[in-house]
């Protein structure tokens, strides 16, 4: 952790919903004039799509049906790492973009499913902000969980996550159901062992929770609405929460535990604007008088 130099992380699995998380502290940024250094987790893959091919190939002959985007031997865990541990020191490091898509790899003239070249981040942000797989992953080799300032996982119930993920690669990625669901049955033990232990060391949990049946999510036409669901707000240290006041400012909202408090699904973006905005006011602040500038 860093007083000048704060990270936020926030970790999910593939269909969570993190890139919605992600817009709302876009959103706060903007509002808030932060200047953030935005990193996509995608990008520390350690292939590209027509590598990640070819590497799943050979697993695969080697008898290994498992290997997945998920797991230690697909991703550049020292990178990250390195990253997080260079910037909270120095306010520098490099990164680059995985391009998704035509659209994303039209400005590059590359092809889609390829990264673009390793760069160095823009000077005097004022934090860094990771979205992708891995922000809190810990294995007997590296520790990327030590850094952020702001830890945040989002997990929803894991039927509606693989509805969302199944949602999410047909319609705007063009993968067949039966691509999808092999996909989520080769990732599981890596989803076991590298996304489910992250969740331990997030210093809050979202995890949306659907009011309607999606007891099997491979059949299922739709994505439960925002009003069809109840959101779960964990915290890992209640102390200096304001609850009351979000139960006040949230309507419908309740306590489950101590640390606990449960919001409709329809104000989760309200929630994380009065949790997080008063949280980066604070390493603003912290900021500010670390480098003498109040």
């Amino acid at each position: 952790m860093s007083e000048r130099h704060p990270i936020i992380a926030i970790t999910g699995s593939s269909g969570a919903g993190t890139s919605t998380v992600t817009r709302t502290f876009q959103n706060i940024f903007r509002r808030e004039g932060v200047s953030a250094a935005i990193i996509e987790g995608d990008s520390y893959h350690r292939f590209d799509r027509k590598e990640m091919k070819l590497k799943m190939a050979e697993a695969e002959q080697a008898g290994n049906l498992n290997f997945s985007h998920f797991g230690a031997e697909a991703n550049l865990f020292d990178e990250i790492e390195s990253l997080f541990k260079t910037y909270s020191a120095t306010g520098a490091g490099k990164s680059r973009k995985y391009l998704h898509n035509t659209e994303e790899a039209a400005p590059y003239q590359q092809e889609p499913g390829t990264f673009t070249a390793w760069e160095t981040l823009p000077e005097k942000t004022d934090m860094l902000f990771y979205e992708g797989l891995h922000g809190a992953v810990v294995t007997p080799e590296v520790d990327v969980a030590q850094y952020p300032d702001l830890l945040v996982g989002v997990v929803p119930v894991i039927n509606l996550e693989w509805i969302q993920k199944l949602w999410r690669d047909k319609n705007m990625r063009g993968y067949s159901a039966d691509a999808v669901t092999d996909t989520i049955l080769r990732r599981m033990p890596d989803y076991v062992n590298y996304i489910c232990p992250q969740f331990q060391h997030t210093h809050v949990n979202f995890q949306r929770v659907p009011i309607v049946d999606t007891s099997n999510p491979f059949i299922s036409r739709d994505v439960p609405t925002a009003d069809e669901s109840m959101v779960v707000i964990r915290f890992a240290k209640p102390k200096g929460i304001d609850f009351q006041y979000l139960l006040n400012m949230i309507n419908g909202s309740m306590m489950s535990r101590a640390n606990t408090i449960v919001v409709p699904g329809g104000k989760m973006e309200l929630a994380m604007q009065l949790i997080f905005t008063p949280f980066i006011w604070r390493m603003v602040e912290r900021k500010k008088r670390a480098m003498g500038l109040v």
